[in-house]
């Protein structure tokens, strides 16, 4: 099923309402080149996704650079009637607390009618992660998956740049994409960066799995490879 996003107004709010899927790929791109439209001369929006029925790991990175997006331009975005099976993911990623949700349409545009909330908390910086992944929404929901999870994230979208990072500061874990490729010294001097430092491969099934199964698994090889000892 493909997304479709169907918009209306309610007096200064703009209501986008998505059925489908959120996935890697033109339903990922849809939805932000939608919202990005919407910027133009909006800037109070909701996602209504309670038609929601998939979203994958590059969905949720769509999501959380479009959020982005709206708050440079100094606006806002909400989400609202957010499925159990999103809901549960947001909690797991804790994502939930950087979406605002609301259980119905109402109670998204009642609260941009009320005084702003506070401006978010910074997160605590912890253990030093290099994630390098082709995908900008990939790169972009890991970064602030492990953000929250008090991790300090680096990304990348080549290896040439990451190998850059790697020169100017230390990393305590690599999170790598199996597909990346680039010239042959290129490839030779990352691998010898990498030396010392624990890898995770991220398969090219990453952004493809179901978020919630995604997220649980990179989460638990991260514990893995960060514990005391480990190999």
């Amino acid at each position: 099923m493909k997304l479709s996003l169907e918009t209306r107004d309610v007096g200064r709010v703009t209501i986008v309402r998505c059925q489908g899927r959120i996935v890697a790929g033109g339903e990922s791109e849809a939805l932000r080149a939608h919202v990005a439209w919407l910027l133009r001369d909006r800037r109070s929006i909701v996602l209504h996704l309670g038609e929601v029925v998939f979203i994958d790991s590059s969905g949720l990175g769509t999501m959380v650079r479009t959020l982005t997006s709206t708050r440079q331009a100094r606006g806002d975005l909400k989400l609202c009637d957010v499925p159990e099976h999103i809901h549960k993911v947001l909690q797991l990623s804790h994502l939930s607390k950087l979406f605002d949700s609301h259980a119905s349409e109402d109670h998204a545009v009642a609260a941009f009618y009320r005084a702003p909330a506070e401006a978010e908390q910074p997160v605590a910086k912890g253990r030093s992660v290099l994630c390098v992944d082709r995908s900008a929404d990939v790169v972009t929901y890991i970064r602030e998956l492990l953000r929250r999870g008090g991790y300090d994230v680096h990304t990348s979208n080549n290896l040439r740049d990451a190998l850059i990072l790697m020169r100017v500061s230390r990393f305590d874990l690599l999170l790598v994409s199996t597909d990346m490729t680039a010239s042959p010294a290129t490839e030779k001097s990352f691998r010898e960066a990498c030396a010392g430092v624990p890898v995770i491969e991220l398969g090219t099934e990453f952004s493809t799995l179901e978020a919630g199964q995604a997220t649980a698994e990179l989460m638990e090889k991260i514990a893995a490879r960060l514990q005391p000892g480990a190999a």
